[in-house]
């Protein structure tokens, strides 16, 4: 079993929250709150790419 260490969850309005986690292989995580065990997985670097593209407005469409 993967251990993942948990950030804090993100929530906006209506709880809906989301917890992004990396483990000591260089993956990470994403997951819905209170859904940690089927988290969507990724590299580091995926999620690193991904961030910055929602910052850089990539999917300002989907708002």
């Amino acid at each position: 079993m993967t251990n993942i260490h948990w950030d804090e969850a993100f929530c906006g309005e209506g709880n809906n929250c989301f917890r992004i986690g990396t483990d000591d292989a260089d993956n990470a995580y994403i997951a819905v709150l209170g859904q940690e065990d089927t988290p969507l997985t990724d590299t580091r670097e995926a999620l690193r790419n991904l961030i910055l593209d929602i910052k850089a407005g990539k999917a300002d469409h989907l708002l």
